[in-house]
């Protein structure tokens, strides 16, 4: 059995530092100027649906560089098609809508990751989760 790959340095930094819009975001959802909260929010809002889209196109990926199967295929966009969505809501609803999508990319992820023998990966994979959505939940609790 081989060892599970895991992320390299480069990636955990790159991984962590993409949490700054997540967490400025909702900082600036709940301290900015009242004017200016609706527009930051919607600016995480923004954020968070990319790197949904982004979460879905790894298993596009995934799927290309073997097995090719439709399921994986269709796990690719379903993502995408998600979060775009979500843009189209409410921003509260949308980032609440963002937040469960991030959890359930992960909770693919723990799946097919292991299945790839990208296992190591899950574990910063659930740091970067767990601040990711509950940056999207504070900003959306922010707008109520």
């Amino acid at each position: 059995m081989t060892m599970p790959r895991l992320p390299s340095s480069d990636a955990r930094r790159l991984g962590f530092a993409g949490l700054l819009p997540f967490v400025g975001g909702a900082l600036g959802a709940w301290l900015a100027p009242a004017d200016q909260q609706p527009r930051i929010a919607f600016a995480l809002a923004a954020y968070g649906a990319t790197i949904v889209a982004f979460l879905g196109g790894l298993h596009w990926g995934l799927a290309a560089r073997g097995g090719q199967r439709a399921a994986q295929y269709a796990w690719g966009v379903v993502p995408s098609l998600i979060a775009w969505g979500t843009l189209l809501l409410p921003t509260d609803a949308g980032l609440a809508l963002l937040a469960g999508a991030l959890v359930a990319c992960y909770a693919v992820d723990r799946r097919v990751f292991e299945a790839q023998g990208l296992g190591g990966w899950l574990p910063m994979r659930a740091a970067l989760t767990t601040v990711a959505a509950a940056s999207c939940l504070a900003a959306a609790f922010a707008l109520r």
